[in-house]
């Protein structure tokens, strides 16, 4: 049906973003257990922390990343609802499987089977939100959406911990991967395909757009260009970090597996989740007076984040330390739902799948890609002279990547008010 003649209840939108929520919630379960059990598996396969950061980092994003532009490309042509409900399927079963290897080597192929999957989750999801909801909601839908991030990491991490310790993480891989798999299912029979552009003030164009068309238009863009800069460079200390601070709490903490997985579930979940939020609430109220705050807002965290992490990082008291990265983690997750909107705010509606899929390459591949591998790698060069607090000076190397980002957010800001495609609001009198 042409955009305009469906109306759906203000009810079944929230259930909608409510089950895709729940979706990129296994997705981050499936994807960050393997942080929360990287200890064990390190002591039993004889692991380094470059080979860790491979697992977590560069391995699967490769993939990730590089298989979502085709299957961005193949959402904006066809049903979303079902790439998504597959992709769902895929990854979980993998993730699953991954408590069946017994090798390094098995363990890199199953992980590049969650990657393959994953790969196909969230573009699609996030142009499906974007039908369902109009131009001044969607920063606060994508974000809610997007808490799907922590509360897969507060999930993930408690569960993983717990089962580890008392059952092994062979166990846990297949515990956390096998629900998935059900709840592909639920999504299949219960949400519907909105019709493309749905939500926007105009009727979009029928055909299907080119795909070179939609690279050299988003490209063209420089808002985008910094964004995607500022965001890959801001997830390489988020992911790099992230990633290794469960084994940073082991060993310079000395915390067991089970309370480290309770209490990064807690700070990292519950922290990430009102980060989340909030920033998108915030961009929303305030980009109808001035839209670049819809990218002020992320800059403005990323100030704030500096000093936390010091803190985080170099305390001695571990209670202090869990305070500030509960606090670190609300700040550096304020970033993600004013970026997906203000991407999907550049483009029209049949371009925002691959938008957000080559969004997710350049931000994964420079931010989970190389943070973990970074973070790894540092680690075991620092190892000889720092022992087990090696990954301290190795966390110091984000805040470098933290200032770059804070540059290209303000940069892009600039350019916002000229390039936006959607009226935001009061937005097209916004600067």
């Amino acid at each position: 049906m042409p955009p305009g003649k469906i109306s759906y209840s203000k009810k079944y939108k929230a259930y909608v973003l409510l089950v895709l929520t729940g979706v990129y919630t296994f997705n981050f379960i499936d994807r960050q257990i393997l942080v929360i059990l990287q200890e064990s598996i390190k002591a039993e396969l004889g692991l380094s922390d470059t080979q860790l950061g491979l697992l977590t980092g560069l391995t699967f994003a490769f993939f990730y990343v590089t298989l979502g532009i085709p299957i961005a490309r193949w959402a904006d042509k066809s049903n979303r609802r079902n790439i998504v409900a597959l992709s769902l399927a895929i990854w979980s079963a993998m993730t699953a499987l991954s408590g069946f290897v017994t090798s390094y080597v098995q363990l890199l192929l199953a992980r590049i089977g969650v990657g393959i999957g994953e790969a196909g989750g969230s573009p699609p999801a996030h142009s499906m939100i974007s039908d369902y909801f109009p131009p001044d909601k969607r920063a606060t839908a994508l974000s809610i959406y997007s808490t799907g991030i922590y509360i897969g990491i507060l999930f993930g991490y408690i569960g993983g911990g717990w089962i580890d310790q008392y059952f092994g993480w062979r166990m846990a891989f297949l515990i956390l991967g096998l629900p998935g798999i059900a709840y592909a299912i639920l999504l299949l029979l219960t949400v519907k395909e909105p019709p493309k552009g749905h939500s926007d003030p105009a009727v979009e164009e029928s055909e299907i757009v080119p795909f070179r068309r939609v690279v050299k238009e988003l490209f063209s863009k420089k808002t985008f260009l910094f964004l995607s800069l500022a965001s890959g460079l801001h997830t390489f200390a988020t992911y790099g970090v992230g990633n290794f601070f469960a084994p940073f709490l082991a060993r310079v903490h000395q915390m067991e597996v089970g309370m480290i997985g309770t209490w990064l579930g807690i700070t990292s979940g519950l922290g990430g989740i009102l980060g989340t939020f909030l920033g998108g609430y915030l961009a929303d109220r305030m980009g109808q007076k001035n839209v670049k705050w819809y990218l002020l807002i992320p800059a403005f965290a990323e100030i704030i984040n500096f000093p936390v992490a010091v803190v985080a990082f170099f305390s001695s008291q571990v209670s202090i330390v869990l305070i500030a990265y509960f606090l670190t983690s609300l700040l550096t997750a304020v970033y993600l739902g004013p970026c997906l909107a203000v991407t999907h705010n550049l483009l029209d509606a049949k371009k925002r799948a691959l938008a957000s899929a080559i969004f997710f390459l350049i931000l994964n591949f420079i931010g989970l890609g190389f943070g973990p591998l970074t973070i790894g790698y540092l680690s075991d060069l620092f190892s000889a002279e720092f022992a087990e607090r090696s990954l301290r000076v190795a966390f110091c190397s984000t805040f470098i990547t933290g200032t770059a980002a804070l540059v290209f957010f303000v940069v892009a800001s600039r350019y916002f008010t000229q390039e936006l495609k959607v009226d935001i609001g009061s937005a097209e009198n916004g600067a």
